[in-house]
């Protein structure tokens, strides 16, 4: 991402990585999840929140990947305090016992980060009978939230500390259906766009933070919840795209982020003091950005949570 170096306000740029975003921040005493942690931004996530202090419990599908990155990390920095606990969020009986057996470890709740993702993948349907994509990249993420949101409301107030929901979405969020969430066809299999549908899950990161942020607003609470595009980075996300191995070989060097910048924005707001009491927003490249009408709109994002809530029920 050498083409894109300008700085924005909070100092930072494209090129800007999760070491050079956190510089300096001191995270000890704070417990954070990370989920997806096992590879690409996530790992680099864990990674760095570690380097701060920050207590990491990385929530993964794979439990022996998982303990593989722990063990890097450790190597590194040995004082680094890093859990791995299996997480499935395709599942919602994975992501109900990932939250129950987190509760029954007695750790607080600082940071969430939902930062796990599935992207463009051939139409399937998860456990759950829910489009796979949507099930994984919101469902999964909403009902966890929702789980860890006791914990997360006590640690803020008896630690005095502000809370924060981090989720990862993406400008994909631009290219989703044209009425924003399809909800008369989520699992519509005839009318499935695997692109569109990525776009729609995206979208629904960032309607659900704003939702959040409404009520903990309403509530008087002291967490915040943000939405952010990480940037395009050569990761296996694009595993499903016949082309995207030739994309990667030929222009990532030159258009695309490392992992090491890739995981800047997220680590910058889930730990900068610049981020301190802002809510609701959307960041690209470690500054506040502007999402589409469709995620600012406060009453599509309503619909969504009573979409998604009667879903789980």
């Amino acid at each position: 991402m050498w083409l894109f170096r300008r700085k924005g306000p909070s100092g930072f740029s494209s090129s800007s990585t999760a070491e050079e975003v956190t510089d300096g921040i001191d995270g000890t005493g704070l417990t954070a999840i990370v989920t997806g942690a096992s590879s690409g931004i996530g790992s680099e996530t864990a990674r760095v929140l570690a380097l701060r202090g920050v207590h990491v419990i990385m929530g993964v599908r794979n439990l022996e990947a998982g303990r593989n990155v722990r063990e890097t990390i450790v190597k590194e920095n040995p004082s680094a305090k890093i859990d791995a606990m299996e997480l499935d969020l395709s599942s919602m009986v994975s992501v109900r016992k990932f939250a129950s057996d987190y509760q029954s470890s007695g750790f607080p709740l600082n940071i969430l980060i939902n930062n796990a993702g599935i992207m463009a993948t051939p139409f399937g349907l998860s456990k759950d009978n829910i489009e796979v994509q949507f099930a994984t990249n919101h469902i999964g993420h909403f009902l966890l939230t929702n789980l860890l949101l006791e914990n997360m409301k006590k640690t803020a107030a008896e630690s005095k500390k502000e809370g924060r929901i981090v989720n990862v979405s993406s400008e994909a969020h631009r290219y989703t259906y044209p009425e924003g969430i399809r909800f008369d066809g989520i699992n519509d299999e005839l009318r499935y766009n695997k692109m569109q549908a990525y776009g729609q899950s995206k979208l629904s990161n960032i309607l659900h933070a704003n939702e959040l942020t409404r009520r903990f607003k309403e509530e008087g609470l002291n967490i915040t919840a943000n939405s952010l595009h990480p940037g395009i980075i050569t990761t296996n996300l694009f595993r499903h795209f016949n082309y995207g191995n030739g994309i990667v070989n030929t222009v990532g060097k030159i258009m695309f982020k490392n992992v090491q910048q890739g995981a800047a924005t997220t680590c910058y707001v889930a730990l900068h003091p610049q981020v301190k009491g802002v809510s609701g927003e959307y960041f690209m490249n470690s500054n506040v950005h502007k999402a589409t009408q469709h995620g600012q709109d406060m009453d599509l994002a309503k619909k969504l949570w009573e979409f998604t809530t009667n879903l789980l029920k």
